[in-house]
């Protein structure tokens, strides 16, 4: 089943977003179970959501690809909803 994961990251910028992403897409596009990611600036920080198949394989890539090069101080609050349905274009 389809979930969407949503990252609240207080206290990141669009630089130290910009930075990671430069880093981090490439890899995200080639991960097992990646279907969408966008992303925005929030009052004080920054949100990223993201589709995935499952929530195996969007933990499974957070922990190994994307939390080893987070800064000092910068921690996501991870929440995930499993979706009813997804259509594609």
């Amino acid at each position: 089943m389809p979930v969407m994961m949503i990252s609240e990251t207080a206290g990141q910028t669009r630089q130290g977003y910009d930075s990671l992403g430069a880093m981090l897409i490439p890899l995200l596009k080639s991960a097992k179970g990646f279907l969408l990611h966008t992303s925005h600036e929030t009052e004080g920080g920054w949100r990223v959501v993201e589709i995935w198949e499952t929530r195996d394989d969007a933990t499974r890539f957070f922990a190994t690809t994307v939390a080893p090069h987070l800064p000092d101080g910068i921690r996501p609050k991870l929440t995930f909803t499993p979706l009813h349905d997804l259509v594609e274009a």
